[in-house]
């Protein structure tokens, strides 16, 4: 994911987060934006190894 793009969706979601927030629920809005950076995390994960075993196949014994 381009850093663009994250940071245009927490741009999007900064008002509603901070709402959560303003109501005393900061857990939930940490919450969140904690499965919103796994999500990314895994994906870059994944096209990492993907890119690694192109570059280098393992020989199978």
């Amino acid at each position: 994911m381009k850093a663009s793009h994250i940071i245009i969706v927490l741009i999007i979601f900064a008002w509603p987060l901070y709402y959560l927030y303003q109501l005393q629920l900061g857990a939930v809005s940490f919450l969140l934006l904690a499965i919103f950076f796994l999500v990314i995390t895994i994906k870059e994960t994944k096209k990492l190894r993907a890119q690694k075993e192109k570059e280098s196949p393992r020989e199978k014994i």
